[in-house]
């Protein structure tokens, strides 16, 4: 049997680290991480061995060389141009002989599993490929498999959102293959294992396993990850080999050469490399210090990773951190937790270094300087700069302008040189430092900007379609709390942001060395001047102006402070309404409301409504994306209601103009709709509960979608929430039908939905979307965003927050009894599975 070492990979997310060292030959308890790859094959007696290299080949080569030393046989094949996984795997196979059974592993994970039972699994099953599973609590960031009983693969996703964590079953990127797997890999062609070879061969019905196996593995990832996996190793919790000489009766391992002074303290679990001088008071605990290391009087190291040939000097001290090859810490500097320090940099006399700092090969910081942070955030959480909303972050802690800086060059050099992109902001004055920020990260990269300023979300994301733009940023107060801004980029359709392209652009961010233009080169900023009359044109040529104004509507618009204020009332002009508007002036500091405030506000809409006899009532949403309904009698309309309600005024008037089609609300929406677009001849599409799963549906044809939260999407103006849009097609429809939102209730098919929110930490989420599947299994299910289970026409739809540690249960019946039934039995059961 022979195995393939994937070792091509970059590292990006080790920087600065792996500025100058690929990423399996990182140090893990003083040896490189494909070193112990390579004593697992062994151990497992897989000792015919394939290299495939990318990045700096010739370290690997040059330290590994032929294998003998290590009791395998090694051979390299260097890549030249980028096949995608599978494909340069398959290339590999080819120039062996393919003959043979086939494990893939890759060479800069760290994991003690059992390969030879894989094997035994892979051949009991007759399998022709066999992905080797774990399980983790967080599996966001990998790729997650379903197998079936006997272990043959039905389903899997490749870094899924919260609401796709459908089992907490992980593709360790651990494979075994035969030779017929070759038919089904291209030979010139980029081609990846998860996203095309194993979708493929499902769909051609190969034996496709998965085995899930005992033992440790970590795809170590971050910065953070990889000094975690070197106190797994110094705890125990992998069985690797540890180079030195174990100390009888503790965890302390010395390499020969290594002189320690009877006066220095050691505690719990150190590894020594060789030729190291740890001199007199010195204290070490649960670290891992380098050969040709020295650590010099009173000197503290706690939990911390030294690669070779450091020097920490007198009184220094240092606290979970990494510090890389020849480098310097000198006299009574101080290190703070999470710091990284790249090979080749001096640390000077009492220099500070605050917490999560990242110093850069071969920098010197003088002595007694404090070098403090900007990147807290990033690395607080290293692999999701983006959420489900945007980028969101404390106003100027985290995030502050140089992090903002940082942001726009890292987007700015995900685009060609030479495009435009545009800013735009809400009317707060931090937003404004913001944005400035970001408009100068992007201009630094050669790439121009459109700056809006004080524009509603959905005029900039309409201008975005014209074919000119690229994308854009638009920054503004969080509408929830306070303390918080949010960064909302879309692209060139106005769409938010692809979650691939999200990871390419947050890439970017970590790794630092973005390009800078030269002087003549640097991006032009600009300020469009007929950005609102461009909206405003097509918005009217769009809407049948004439009906709204017969109808003569009276009605109440709550604009929130926000500003669509600036262009919105100007439109309701020209429809000849009676309008009475609400908070209307530009306010930035009254945008954001507790939902104390936004229940007042909501209140006062509908005692507005009643007292003034109007025909409805408005609630813009501080952005303009979102609109909240109020019936004629002041009631608001609930988001359930008011979906069903907009939905059927869309199907009474795309039935009369002759457009059938299809219409598309998320998983969680009620079965009211169906039943409604049944009678009008419309299908349903149903979307996850994320705006950008809304979008995409909206982009692919629908003629209509909407959500249970306000927002609304009229596809043959723009695929994108506006709420503006939404409250002109709302006047318009009413108006054809002589109809008011109050009455239209009763033509709602009458079901009861219920919503309960159960707490979960995130890191039992994965496990509770696995029993939810394994659970359901023989009923009737929809894995879309969560898990839909139906009984019947009623049904509970289990998903959890994107953002939040709870899972969101909605179940809806004819009766409120059958409802909150459904809502209590699998409120228990996530309960029970989290304790049991």
């Amino acid at each position: 049997m022979k195995s393939i070492i994937m070792a091509g990979g970059f590292g990006t997310r080790l920087r600065p680290l792996t500025n100058n060292l690929p990423k399996p030959m990182v140090p893990m308890a003083n040896r490189p991480m494909m070193e112990h790859i390579i004593e697992l094959l062994k151990k497992n007696d897989i000792t015919a061995l394939t290299a495939l290299l990318y990045f700096q080949p010739e370290m690997i080569s040059g330290y590994l060389g032929d294998g003998s030393n290590f009791g395998v046989k090694l051979d390299y094949i260097t890549l030249t141009v980028d096949l995608g996984t599978a494909g340069a795997v398959g290339s590999a196979m080819r120039k062996t002989g393919g003959d043979e059974t086939t494990l893939i592993i890759s060479g800069d994970v760290l994991t003690d599993i059992d390969l030879n039972r894989a094997v035994e699994f892979h051949k009991k099953n007759n399998s022709v490929a066999t992905i080797v599973l774990t399980r983790v609590e967080n599996p966001l960031p990998f790729g997650i498999v379903i197998t079936d009983e006997e272990g043959r693969i039905v389903r899997f996703l490749e870094k899924p959102s919260w609401g796709e964590v459908f089992s907490d079953t992980i593709n360790t990127g651990i494979y075994i293959l035969e030779k017929k797997a070759l038919d089904y890999i291209p030979t010139d062609k980029e081609f990846d294992f998860s996203k095309d070879l194993f979708p493929l061969m499902l769909e051609k019905k190969e034996p496709l396993f998965g085995y899930i196996a005992e033992g440790y593995w970590k795809d170590v990832g971050s910065l953070e990850e990889y000094r975690a996996a070197n106190m797994d190793i110094l705890q125990g919790n992998v069985h690797v080999e540890i180079p030195g000489e174990r100390i009888e009766g503790r965890r302390l391992w010395v390499g020969k050469g290594s002189r320690i002074d009877f006066t220095a303290r050691l505690e719990g679990a150190i590894v020594i490399g060789e030729n190291c001088r740890i001199e007199a008071d010195a204290r070490i605990s649960n670290s891992i210090i380098g050969p040709n290391s020295t650590v010099e009087e009173g000197a503290v190291i706690r939990d911390s990773v030294l690669w070779d040939s450091t020097r920490v000097a007198r009184g220094a001290s240092l606290h979970e951190n990494v510090v890389g090859s020849s480098s310097e810490i000198l006299d009574q500097a101080h290190i703070a937790e999470g710091v990284i320090v790249s090979d080749h940099c001096r640390i000077g006399r009492n220099a500070t270094l605050k917490a999560n700092v990242k110093v850069w090969p071969y920098k010197i910081v003088e002595d007694d300087a404090t070098l403090a942070s900007s990147l807290i955030w990033g690395e607080k959480w290293s692999r999701n700069i983006f959420s489900t909303y945007g980028v969101t972050g404390l106003a100027n802690i985290e995030l502050s302008p140089e992090f903002a800086a940082k942001l726009g060059a890292a987007f700015g050099a995900s685009l060609k040189k030479g495009s435009v992109v545009s800013t735009s902001r809400d009317a707060h004055k931090t937003s404004r430092m913001i944005n400035r920020a970001i408009m100068t990260g992007i201009l630094s990269t050669g790439v121009s900007v459109h700056d809006y300023g004080v524009t509603p979300m959905p005029v900039v994301r309409f201008l975005a379609r014209s074919g000119t733009e690229a994308g854009g940023i638009h920054t503004r107060r969080s509408p929830f709390d306070t303390q918080l801004l949010d960064l909302k980029f879309f692209d060139g359709k106005g769409l938010d942001l692809h979650p691939g392209y999200e990871k390419t652009v947050e890439k970017l961010f970590f790794k630092e060395d973005f390009p800078r233009v030269p002087m003549e080169e640097t991006g032009e900023m600009s300020f469009p001047i007929h950005a609102f009359e461009s909206y405003q044109d097509a918005f009217m040529s769009m809407v049948d102006a004439d009906t709204v104004s017969k109808a003569k509507f009276k009605f109440i618009v709550d604009y929130s402070y926000g500003s669509s204020s600036r262009i919105f009332p100007s439109i309701l002009g020209k429809l000849n309404c009676e309008v009475i508007a609400l908070n209307a002036n530009l306010d930035g500091s009254k945008t954001t409301k507790s939902a104390e405030e936004f229940q007042r506000a909501m209140d006062q809409l509908s005692s507005i409504v009643r007292s003034l006899d109007a025909d409805m009532g408005f609630y813009l949403d501080a952005g303009g994306e979102k609109v909240f309904l109020f019936d004629e009698t002041g009631e608001a309309l609930d988001g359930d209601t008011a979906l069903n309600i907009v939905t059927l005024l869309v199907l009474k008037t795309s039935k009369e103009a002759g457009r059938i089609g299809h219409i598309a609300v998320p998983i969680t929406a009620s079965r009211a709709i169906d039943r409604m677009a049944e009678m009008y001849g419309f299908t349903v599409k149903r979307t996850k509960t994320t705006p950008r799963g809304q979008m995409e549906a909206a982009a692919a044809g629908a003629v209509f979608v909407g959500e249970q939260s306000g927002g609304y999407m009229f596809p043959a103006f723009q695929p994108n929430f506006d709420g503006m849009y939404a409250v002109a097609k709302i006047l318009e429809m009413l108006a054809k039908h002589g109809a008011r939102l109050h009455k239209l209730m009763r033509e709602i098919p009458p079901s009861i939905i219920l919503k309960e929110r159960v707490s979960c930490s995130f890191e039992n989420k994965g496990m509770i979307m696995r029993r939810l599947a394994e659970d359901s299994r023989g009923l009737e299910t929809v894995l879309l965003d969560g898990i839909k289970i139906k009984f019947g026409e009623d049904w509970i739809v289990a998903y959890p927050s994107q953002d939040m540690p709870y899972f969101m249960l909605v179940a809806e019946a004819s009766t409120e009894e059958a409802a909150r039934s459904l809502v209590n039995r699998y409120s228990e059961k996530i309960k029970e599975w989290q304790r049991s």
